[in-house]
């Protein structure tokens, strides 16, 4: 994972390489991980479709340059994701 101001570039299992700006991170001490919602660049721009959000669990490097993606593991994990998401984006329509 390569980290740009707010972008972050994918590898997906084909080795295909995806920009993505990354919507917000957080950490969880309950699981003792860190975590990112992104989604593919540009999707924003097209008005008729749904942006699809991506989430992972992630370990930086030490240089904080790159780090790893790792994928979700538990149904309590993706709850709490979900909740984290919920609020995010009720604080962002009160923007």
């Amino acid at each position: 994972m390569d980290h740009g101001e707010n972008n972050i570039t994918v590898v997906d299992e084909n080795g295909n390489e995806q920009l993505c700006e990354v919507l917000f991170t957080f950490d969880s001490d309950e699981f003792g991980k860190s975590y990112v919602l992104y989604y593919p660049v540009g999707a924003e721009d097209n008005d008729d479709e749904e942006i699809e959000i991506h989430a992972s669990a992630f370990s930086p490097s030490e240089d904080n340059e790159d780090g790893e993606l790792m994928p979700i593991e538990t149904d309590a994990e993706w709850d709490m994701i979900e909740e984290m998401l919920e609020t995010f984006l009720a604080e962002q329509d009160e923007e």
